[in-house]
């Protein structure tokens, strides 16, 4: 059976193939992975070249990375009629993501016809068991209920993957232990898993809470939001606007989204921005030590998470209270980046959320 992966984005695509391994029935080998750029003719358009350019591949399942799964789905599922209403429906939690999700399902369906399955793995799937004293919100409980307004959390793929990758890496921790994951890319979120179960994440009802991001703002005071609108004139998507595409690096920087150039330019403003991005992911990382009860590891994971190693030991440097030290030559290099003596194991984890998909694809489909 071989398996496509689908992880969609507004102007491109990151394409896997797996096919069942020799070694085993119930595992997959990577054949490809690749990022397409989406044709001007669209999806359908973009999934027709790819189908000619892996004919030897040709798919018998299509596992999609589908942001949110609203309230009603909690686990991967078969696309049929009343998933597809479901995830169109969660796109009001989700507006800047279901939406990309369902277009490149509707060109599957159209390039390949009803005889593909195709299959959703959500990005809050991972956080469907929070404890109720974290997913629930300080509102009146009749109104959040009715209108299903809750803590979500997403990355949830990318979480459960650096999750997976750790357990491996120390079988010495009962499940992995006391560990707080930080995926840190375009967006940027943390989690704080007990032997295996989350516990607490920093995005909630949307991806815009927690960490500072890109263009993010992360936390932030809801009465600013109020202020905007009721004395600065603005209107609710003027707000979902700046909050989403004008804030993070890029709004305290005012030059750049990237942690890498804001290193490489060493402006004030610059400084200020990872300084302030840096501070609020330690200190969600401190948090979360309370909550677990302590801590055994911290992962890093995203494009910022894994390929900047400054970013990484400026967030690290803030916790040597806890008992964290890097070691510098460590860092550079990537795996482990803590120190022998360091009470915290710190590592990179190179997060690989298509075999995730593809695992989840092939359990689905194989009935297990």
């Amino acid at each position: 059976m071989n398996i496509w992966t689908l992880n969609a984005g507004s102007s491109s695509v990151k394409l896997g193939i797996f096919e069942p391994s020799a070694a085993s029935s119930a595992a997959q080998r990577c054949v490809l992975r690749r990022r397409v750029t989406l044709l001007p003719a669209g999806e359908a358009a973009t999934l027709a070249y790819l189908r000619a350019e892996h004919a030897g591949y040709p798919p018998n399942v299509i596992a999609h990375r589908v942001v949110h799964g609203g309230h009603s789905l909690s686990k991967p599922c078969v696309i049929d009629p009343a998933a597809r209403r479901a995830i169109e429906a969660a796109a009001s939690f989700a507006p800047l993501h279901n939406p990309v999700a369902l277009r490149w399902i509707d060109a599957c369906q159209s390039v390949w016809g009803n005889e593909l399955r195709q299959i959703a793995v959500f990005d809050t799937a991972f956080f469907a068991q929070l404890p109720e004293a974290a997913w629930r919100y300080a509102l009146p409980t009749a109104l959040a209920d009715e209108h299903h307004l809750r803590r979500y959390g997403f990355h949830g793929i990318a979480h459960a993957n650096m999750y997976k990758q750790f357990s491996a890496l120390r079988p010495d921790l009962e499940h992995g232990g006391r560990l707080v994951t930080l995926q840190l890319g375009g967006g940027c979120s943390a989690a704080a898993i007990l032997n295996g179960v989350p516990q607490d994440t920093s995005m909630g009802f949307s991806p815009l809470e927690g960490l500072v991001m890109a263009t993010r703002a992360g936390d932030i005071d809801a009465g600013l939001l109020v202020h905007l609108q009721r004395t600065l004139g603005y209107d609710a998507a003027a707000v979902e606007s700046l909050l989403v595409r004008e804030s993070g690096l890029l709004g305290l920087s005012g030059t750049s989204s990237s942690a890498g150039d804001l290193l490489t330019a060493d402006t004030p403003a610059s400084r200020l921005a990872l300084d302030i991005y840096c501070r609020r992911v330690a200190k969600y990382v401190a948090a979360y030590a309370s909550v677990l009860g302590g801590l055994d590891a911290i992962g890093f994971g995203g494009g910022v998470g894994e390929n900047v190693p400054a970013v990484r030991k400026s967030i690290l440097e803030r916790l040597a209270f806890l008992g964290v030290q890097v070691d510098d030559a460590r860092n550079l290099a990537g795996g482990k980046i803590s120190s022998d003596s360091s009470r915290i194991d710190c590592r990179v984890l190179a997060v690989d959320e298509e075999s995730e998909l593809a695992a989840a694809a092939w359990n689905l489909a194989a009935g297990q």
